[in-house]
């Protein structure tokens, strides 16, 4: 290798061990239609299956939830919410996600923390049942701090044109179901850091106030739900006319994104349960139901638009997928979202 190279900080031995490492992660999500494997300069995937495909793409980061990683030294489930990022965004389109890759950037390049960031991208990636073809992996020093980086993902998936759920259909009197998150998935960190890292002291290995056996980091490094096999079980029984992937911005700032013109979503706050975490991230951080609702997905992390007609069944056959779902609303004629109920804490 080059002497020098190694010396401004590039070590490309210790890259190339990395992508030893990871080989066995990205071959067990591969599918039928992957051509090859890692290490070419494009990954190939050969579309099939589909009469009239619409392409979907998307492609997000995990954000300073990094940050959580990074102190509790864990990189193994950072990859779910990455892929979790993107997927969500594909199915509620009614897209099959079909392949994924992934960018990391790093000032030093550790072969084992490369590995278990992408061990949880593979670990997401079979999740979704969609492969991962190829990716990128930076050294830059002087970029980032001792051990930090960055990671990125970016997913194709495809969808029959007649078939595609972008919220065109939808219309007052249509009902609004929610599937349950996982706790905050991969937004509102840096107020949830605001609130913990007062005073710059770290609580993240301290207990949660409701479970003793539960530090913050744990909490807080849960992965982000991929509901795509769910959803896309409820799109092949249903009519799903669209949906929410719960991100930045909560409820509020979401749901909207689905409705056409003229229509408004009316939301019951004390619809579901809402989970412990928020309600004491509330009282920490002295944070007011506006904060809360348009931070945090506040316990449901997507949201279905389905006819009236069919809500009961959708609801059923999504907790038979394993989904805790519940109706949370309904269309109505407007723009936005107006709140009915009081505030469940």
């Amino acid at each position: 290798m080059s002497e020098a190279y190694r010396q401004a900080g590039v070590d490309i031995d210790a890259g190339n061990q990395a992508v030893q490492q990871i080989k066995d992660h990205v071959k067990r999500t591969h599918r039928p239609e992957v051509i090859g494997g890692i290490g070419g300069f494009g990954g190939l995937f050969r579309l099939k299956g589909y009469r009239e495909p619409v392409l979907v793409s998307a492609t997000d980061g995990v954000g300073t939830k990094l940050k959580i990683a990074f102190a509790m030294d864990r990189h193994d489930t950072i990859g779910v919410d990455c892929v979790a990022m993107c997927v969500n965004d594909l199915v509620v389109q009614g897209a099959e996600p079909l392949f994924f890759l992934d960018y990391l950037a790093t000032g030093k390049l550790h072969p084992d923390q490369v590995e278990a960031i992408v061990k949880g991208i593979a670990d997401g990636c079979e999740k979704a049942g969609c492969a991962l073809i190829g990716g990128e992996t930076a050294e830059m020093p002087g970029m980032y701090n001792g051990g930090e980086y960055d990671v990125a993902g970016f997913t194709v998936g495809a969808v029959e044109a007649s078939r595609l759920a972008d919220g065109r259909h939808i219309r007052p009197g249509d009902a609004i179901l929610g599937l349950a998150s996982d706790g905050l998935h991969s937004n509102g960190y840096s107020l949830v850091r605001k609130v913990l890292l007062r005073d710059g002291v770290s609580r993240l290995e301290q207990p949660v106030p409701w479970d003793a056996k539960t530090t913050w980091g744990e909490v807080l490094l849960t992965p982000t739900r991929i509901y795509v096999k769910a959803y896309r079980s409820l799109l092949e029984q249903f009519q799903v006319k669209g949906g929410a992937h719960i991100t930045g911005g909560g409820l509020q700032e979401n749901v909207p994104r689905m409705l056409p013109p003229g229509c408004a979503a009316r939301i019951d706050r004390g619809s579901w349960p809402v989970p412990d975490l928020f309600p004491t991230l509330a009282e920490e951080g002295d944070l007011n139901a506006d904060d809360l609702y348009r931070t945090f997905n506040m316990g449901i992390g997507m949201v279905l638009f389905v006819p009236e007609k069919e809500a009961d069944d959708v609801q059923r056959a999504a907790i038979e997928a394993g989904e805790r779902a519940y109706r949370i609303g309904e269309v109505i004629q407007g723009d936005g979202v107006t709140w009915t109920g009081r505030n469940p804490f």
